[in-house]
């Protein structure tokens, strides 16, 4: 494989360029073509598999397992539930029936935006480019994909496999760094979805204001974790480590803190402890072929600088090799809420656990910060997760686990405020790159009962229009239902038999209409 190259300047605006006028071309307008876009993409990533396995090992010493579990196979799995649901997806829909607009027919089409950017980050570097790219496509967009240059193996994959597999009149991938982003952000897209953090997330919302560009963005955060003490510890360690140290905890859903009775966190501590032994039996984990690498000297000296300024115990690992990659899993407890750990998202398999009083107390701390891409809560105790849902904000909720909420099939994936706006994955890419046109198609004869909305206005049309505009409210608080509501059935009884009734051209004549 060769390596990375970024694309050049200049030849940005011209990608642009063509795509624009592959899409202006038609050719999306076929559900034919789309679905065979689908299938090329579904093969270039199962007739590369091993290539895809070799170039993440090489970009973030990712266990082909997780590679597997979390990039490639959940993109077979969207390609094939696009693939059988297009037809469904695109049909256009009739509007929901109501007696003063059925007689205009009015639906609501589903037509491409047009050609979309979608900015990719280096932690699922595969399912987070072709995975709205399945949305894309299937919408009948063309797409331009970014990326991430902090994965150089992997995105030089992706730039040599695309052309040789999808439309390069329409998908194409641009490369590079800041200089290239900048001048792709100057560019009038159709619609971008950007994953990543908030601070670059800024600059792409305001580069997309020139242009009054819709944005969707996934942006992460501190996920929190909230422990009650009735829950299956043994499992509950087991599920919080697994998705910790998974990509060495490079993901943006994460448990990134644990909230957790004071009385209870050193039992917490000791399940952790016997579930990385088992984890890693016999062996440090950085000799160990199922741990991950963090992407870059610079991420592993920021998640190193604070392992080394927290005020917290740390109990297990907090060794690091900056030159490696390489930060040990490690447990931080007594970690107060002002504490480095607490300063930022970790993006790191550092875990610190904060004590609380109780479930109010953890209930309120999640309050008082960022709404969190994700939520997690380990009880057996109904009442405490109808307390914890019904008091808490967040992108998404998995109880008594973690992560596996994203990939729960036919649920949107998405944040909340600063952890993210919009949704994806299968049908909701669809509808992120879809525009709904409503149609209505007015028949003539319409006028005679709506003629009150043509001058000149006397008080007859008033009163006749005022029926027709004005609904019965249901009884005002506090009060009886009105005995007159059969009034209102009547009058609305009465408006669609005439509406049947002069949409028949022989009735209409013999009424001298």
């Amino acid at each position: 494989m060769s390596p990375l190259e970024y694309t050049p300047i200049d030849e940005i605006p011209k990608i642009f360029t063509e795509l624009k006028r592959g899409f202006g071309s038609g050719k999306t307008e076929s559900i034919q073509y789309r679905k065979e876009q689908l299938l090329q993409l579904g093969y270039l990533v199962k007739d590369n598999l091993d290539r895809f396995r070799k170039a993440l090992y090489a970009d973030l010493h990712r266990p082909p397992i997780e590679t597997d579990l979390f990039d490639l196979s959940i993109v077979i799995q969207d390609v094939k539930n696009a693939y059988n649901n297009i037809d469904k997806w695109t049909r256009t829909e009739r509007a929901p029936f109501h007696f003063n607009w059925f007689a205009m027919k009015p639906s609501i089409r589903k037509e491409p935006k047009g050609v979309v950017l979608i900015i990719a980050p280096y932690n699922y570097p595969i399912f987070l480019l072709f995975g709205p790219l399945i949305g894309a496509i299937a919408a009948g967009n063309g797409a331009v994909l970014k990326p991430s240059e902090m994965t150089p193996e992997t995105s030089a994959l992706i730039a040599e496999l695309l052309p040789q597999y999808l439309d390069p009149e329409l998908y194409r991938v641009i490369n590079g760094g800041i200089p290239e982003t900048t001048k792709i952000l100057e560019l009038p897209w159709n619609h971008i979805l950007y994953t990543g953090n908030g601070r670059v997330a800024k600059i792409v919302l305001q580069a997309a204001a020139k242009h009054l560009t819709p944005v969707s963005t996934e942006l992460g955060g501190k996920c929190p974790v909230i422990i009650d003490e009735n829950c299956d510890l043994k499992t509950s360690a087991r599920r919080i480590m697994a998705s910790k140290v998974a990509n060495s905890g490079q993901t943006c859903v994460a448990p990134d803190y644990v909230l957790v009775p004071r009385h209870f966190q050193d039992q917490l501590v000791e399940a952790f402890k016997e579930t990385l032994d088992k984890f890693y039996p016999n062996t440090d984990p950085v000799r160990s072929d199922s741990y991950a690498r963090i992407v870059s000297p610079q991420h592993t000296q920021r998640i190193k600088r604070l392992i080394d300024e927290t005020r917290g115990e740390v109990v297990v690992g907090g060794q690091a090799d900056v030159e490696q990659r390489y930060i040990a899993p490690t447990i931080v407890k007594n970690v107060p809420e002002d504490d480095s750990l607490m300063s930022e998202e970790i993006f790191g398999p550092v875990l610190p656990i904060v004590p609380v009083g109780d479930i109010d107390e953890a209930i309120a701390f999640v309050n008082e910060r960022d709404h969190p891409l994700a939520l997690y809560l380990f009880s057996k105790d109904e009442k405490v997760k109808a307390k914890v849902l019904e008091n808490t904000q967040s992108g998404g909720v998995a109880v008594n686990d973690c992560v596996m909420h994203v990939g729960a099939y036919g649920t949107p994936f998405g944040g909340i405020g600063p952890s993210g706006s919009g949704y994806h994955t299968g049908k909701f890419s669809f509808d992120m790159f879809t525009h709904l046109r409503v149609t209505i198609d007015s028949p003539s004869w319409l006028d005679k009962i709506l003629s009150g909305r043509f001058p000149p206005y006397t008080e007859k049309k008033f009163k006749t229009l005022s029926k027709l505009l004005y609904p019965s409210l249901p009884p005002r608080p506090g009060t009886k239902r009105s005995n007159s509501a059969w009034i209102v059935w009547a009058v609305a009884a009465l408006a669609v038999v005439s509406g049947a009734v002069l949409a028949k051209p022989a009735l209409r004549e013999r009424l001298g209409l």
